[in-house]
């Protein structure tokens, strides 16, 4: 049995002699991660420009230039043809789509060190401004949530366009509010006045609603809102908080009117007595004997969340 053993161990030296004769980078290449294994290091990562050299080559694979992009940041702005480099493969619609989305990734993390940035950044914001329009739903959509982040005004065109036109709009319309939110002007405030008035789909009047919560003249819609059994109820709780922050006094009108109605649904009921418990007029509330009692019976005949509400009410305003 030993001397088979011997025979076999020996048999597999000449084996590996042989292949490493017949490919002689493989194995040297094996023995540097064998070597790097043993000794607990990795092998040593390329530099960023040379990530970028392989992240902007047409002849090399898609998934390698994405993988490169993600170590490429670090050269974007080492030099101006760098950048032009990355700006080329973001622009260039014949580009495979993942290896101009890593191009953006790869753009947006350089962009994070803003004193080397500042020197890349028009161009950068040009030639985002010019994919904004590109045929691929992700890419313009990613592009427009950038430029919305900066308060750039043709992406606030841009978008404001697709709203009235939608023919002409470039992401969806519940989309496009959220981004307008980023930087609201009276534009955005009269176009999503037109989203409540006559909705594309209930998303785009939802966010509608959320923009408009920060507009002052927009209390009355929210009344209306609130009070309407048949919007949904999401809605209804939006024009809760929105009335809130706008008009808080008509807030705890509207909740009184909710409690006391004996056919509202349990979740409006329930915001209704959350709002009044934590901003009421205490010294009203500790008076108002009608709307003491219906929330009492609320205490025992509502569902689980009212019945909280009510307590949380009762133990406030109740001595």
């Amino acid at each position: 049995m030993t001397s088979k053993r011997k025979a076999a161990k020996k048999g597999t030296k000449r084996t590996s002699k042989k292949a490493a004769k017949k490919s002689p980078k493989k194995a040297a290449k094996k023995a540097v991660t064998r070597t790097a294994a043993k000794s607990g290091k990795r092998p040593q990562r390329r530099t960023a420009r040379a990530a970028l050299a392989v992240a902007t080559s047409p002849r090399k694979s898609a998934a390698q230039r994405v993988a490169a992009m993600a170590e490429a940041p670090l050269a974007v702005c080492e030099a101006d043809e760098n950048l032009q480099k990355m700006l080329d493969v973001l622009r260039n619609a014949d580009e495979p789509i993942k290896v101009r989305l890593a191009a953006l990734q790869s753009l947006q993390a350089a962009s994070f060190s803003v004193i080397a940035f500042e020197a890349c950044r028009g161009d950068y914001i040009a030639a985002l401004r010019q994919v904004a329009t590109d045929p691929d739903p992700e890419l313009r959509q990613r592009v427009l949530g950038l430029l919305a982040r900066e308060k750039d005004g043709f992406a606030q065109r841009k978008l404001l366009e697709g709203l009235r036109k939608p023919e002409k709009a470039l992401v969806p319309p519940e989309k496009a509010l959220q981004l307008l939110s980023y930087d609201i002007h009276a534009d955005a405030y009269a176009a999503a006045r037109e989203i409540v008035g006559e909705p594309p789909n209930p998303a785009a009047k939802q966010e509608a609603l959320r923009l408009l919560a920060a507009d002052a003249t927009a209390a009355p819609m929210f009344e209306k809102v609130l009070l309407d059994k048949g919007e949904l109820r999401e809605n209804r709780q939006i024009a809760a908080a929105a009335l809130q922050a706008l008009r808080p006094e008509k807030l705890q009108e509207r909740a009184r009117e909710i409690l006391l109605d004996a056919g509202e649904y349990p979740e409006i009921q329930a915001t209704s007595l959350t709002a009044l418990t934590q901003f009421g007029d205490e010294s009203a509330l500790e008076q108002d004997q009608p709307l003491i009692e219906r929330v009492g019976r609320l205490k025992g005949e509502g569902g689980t969340k009212v019945k909280q509400s009510a307590r949380q009410f009762l133990n406030r305003y109740v001595r």
